[in-house]
């Protein structure tokens, strides 16, 4: 947590598209703050502040979890992991500030108009990467789920070839990019599939009806500005709409039974029992 619905959010909050909201495109940096080094990856932190120091943020991109800033000089690439955030404020102070205005700040840009980027991480998974080209960072991470390229012949073949348990498989960054708990889970129960289901098990229909799903339930995270179940991610409404997800219990809404909770690869997993049968199919 956040995935990617709720990354995406934050890369619209952060670029204006949401109402009332100021944009950092534009925005030239005076300096940073840092106030816990190993935030920054790479590089050092006396390089990190002298190289974006006079840089302009051209755009904000997200290649899975992690967003892109686009400078008019190199790349800064922030993981949020599982507790990050980012906030735009105007109390951020100089580069010249040494205590952080909230508990949990790790990291500040400051900009020539007055006011800044806060990168607050109260668990300190979080990493920023300064880089030439980004592919040194995101060279492991597979295709997007949303990606026109990815048609349902190719994910067919894609799910054969790994031949892995569907909901490790999902969660696995380097298969597909972006999907975490929440809406693996989601995705599952919509095509109807156990998620210990092994993928090289799935018929071409099965493969297409879980591309379906997959986008389906990302595109309503989006459009729900992600989903706020803790403390770590605010603002979002999905919870509102989760099937199975943290719904233990609960009648499912689609046979009434109670969704169950289980545990795949020491993850948290809810299915609908009679929904989501565990039955051999022939491809």
């Amino acid at each position: 947590m956040p995935e990617l619905p709720e990354v995406e959010t934050i890369r619209q909050v952060l670029i204006g598209k949401r109402a009332g909201e100021p944009s950092l495109l534009g925005q030239t940096i005076i300096g940073s703050s840092l106030f816990w080094s190993r935030t920054l990856a790479t590089p050092s932190p006396d390089v990190f502040k002298s190289f974006v120091k006079g840089r302009t943020i051209v755009d904000v991109n997200r290649r899975g979890k992690f967003l892109i800033f686009i400078l008019d000089e190199g790349y800064l690439i922030v993981h949020l992991r599982m507790s990050g955030d980012l906030r735009k404020a105007s109390n951020l102070g100089s580069p010249r500030t040494v205590e952080p205005v909230l508990p949990h700040d790790r990291a500040y840009l400051h900009f020539a108009t007055g006011w800044g980027l806060a990168f607050n991480d109260p668990r300190k998974f979080g990493r920023l990467w300064l880089t030439p080209d980004p592919q040194q960072v995101l060279k492991h991470l597979g295709i997007e789920p949303t990606d026109p390229q990815l048609t349902p012949e190719e994910f067919h073949q894609m799910l054969h070839t790994a031949r892995r348990q569907l909901k490790p498989l999902l969660l696995d960054q380097s298969f597909l990019a972006g999907i975490g708990n929440i809406y693996s889970d989601e995705a599952l129960f919509q095509a109807r599939l156990h998620p210990r289901r092994t993928s090289d098990t799935l018929s071409e229909t099965d493969s297409a009806e879980l591309l379906i799903a997959i986008r389906h339930v990302l595109e309503l995270g989006i459009q729900h500005n992600g989903a706020s179940i803790d403390w770590v991610y605010r603002g979002g409404a999905f919870q509102n709409y989760f099937q199975v997800y943290q719904q233990t219990g609960n009648p499912c809404p689609n046979c009434g039974t109670p969704i169950e909770r289980i545990v795949i690869s020491q993850r948290g997993t809810h299915i609908c029992p009679h929904c989501q049968t565990l039955q051999p199919e022939k491809n």
